[in-house]
C-alpha cells in the first residue's frame, strides 16, 4: 500500500494544489482544515507524514506538533511544517518540537514532494541489526554485532527511542521524558552525560562507526552504522 499522508491546511487552493502532486506521485492523501482534527484522526487512521500549517483554525500547528510528539502511536508519523512564517526562531520552534523539516510559503509543490520523499526515506523505520546494532527488548540488552554493550536502563531507553525513528532529532526535553516519563526535573547535562556513555560504549566495539549524531542547539539523532 502506499504511503499516506495528512495535509493539514485551511487555505482549500493549497490543499489542492498539494493533494494533487502527491497523489500523482503515487501517495495516498487526506485533507483536514483545522488544527483540532489531527490527533483525532490520526488515532484512528494512521499516516506516514502530516504536511502541517502553523497558521491553522482552532489549534496552532505548534501546538499540533507538541501534542503529536507527546501521544502515543501519532508520534511516529513524520512532519513537515509548512507556513508564511520566515523568522529563524519559528523555524527553531517547529524543529524543537519534533518537526523533520520545515518550509516556507510560497513553495514549488514539486519542492514539497521533494521534501516528502527526503523525509519519508530519513524517517522511515529500519531495523538496527542492519547497522550491526541489535536491541533485545526482553532483556533489556544492546549489543554490537553481538557483543552485549553493557547499557544501563537508562542508556538502553535513551538508545531504543532514538533507534526506533532513525534521522529523526530528539530534543533534550523529549529525551528527558524518555529517560523518566514522569515530571521529575533533569538537567540537560545529564542527557548530555549518558548520550557519552552510550558512544563510549558504543565505540568500544565499533571505534570507526558513529550511531548517534549531535544536532548544536538542539539535540540528538541516531543514524544507522556510517563510518566516522
Amino acid at each position: 500500500m502506499s504511503e499516506c499522508i495528512l495535509i493539514v491546511e485551511d487555505e482549500d487552493k493549497i490543499a489542492d494544489i498539494l493533494r494533487d502532486y502527491l497523489v500523482r506521485d503515487g501517495y495516498r492523501t487526506h485533507r483536514l482544515r483545522r488544527g483540532d482534527e489531527v490527533l483525532p484522526w490520526l488515532r484512528d487512521n494512521p499516516a506516514d507524514l502530516v504536511l502541517l500549517d502553523l497558521m491553522l483554525p482552532a489549534t496552532s500547528g505548534f501546538d499540533v506538533c507538541r501534542a503529536l510528539r507527546a501521544s502515543g502511536t501519532a508520534a511516529n508519523a513524520a512532519i513537515i511544517m509548512t507556513t508564511a512564517r520566515v523568522d529563524e526562531s519559528d523555524r527553531l520552534t517547529g524543529l524543537e518540537l519534533g518537526a523533520d523539516d520545515y518550509i516556507c510559503k510560497p513553495f514549488s509543490p514539486r519542492e514539497v514532494v521533494a521534501r516528502v520523499k527526503a523525509v519519508l526515506r530519513r524517517t522511515r523505520p529500519r531495523p538496527a541489526a542492519a547497522a550491526g546494532l541489535e536491541l533485545d527488548l526482553a532483556r533489556w540488552q544492546a549489543s554490537w554485532q553481538g557483543c552485549d554493550l553493557g547499557l544501563t536502563a537508562i542508556e538502553f531507553k535513551l538508545l531504543k527511542q532514538m533507534v526506533d525513528q532513525p534521522g529523526r532529532i530528539f530534543t533534550r526535553e523529549q529525551l528527558m521524558d524518555a529517560m523518566h516519563g514522569d515530571d521529575r526535573i533533569v538537567a540537560d547535562r545529564t542527557v548530555d552525560s549518558h548520550i557519552k556513555k552510550i558512544r563510549r560504549k558504543i565505540a568500544d566495539h565499533a571505534p570507526d562507526v558513529e550511531l548517534i549524531r549531535s544536532v548544536y542547539g538542539i539535540g540528538y539523532k541516531y543514524e544507522p552504522a556510517t563510518a566516522a
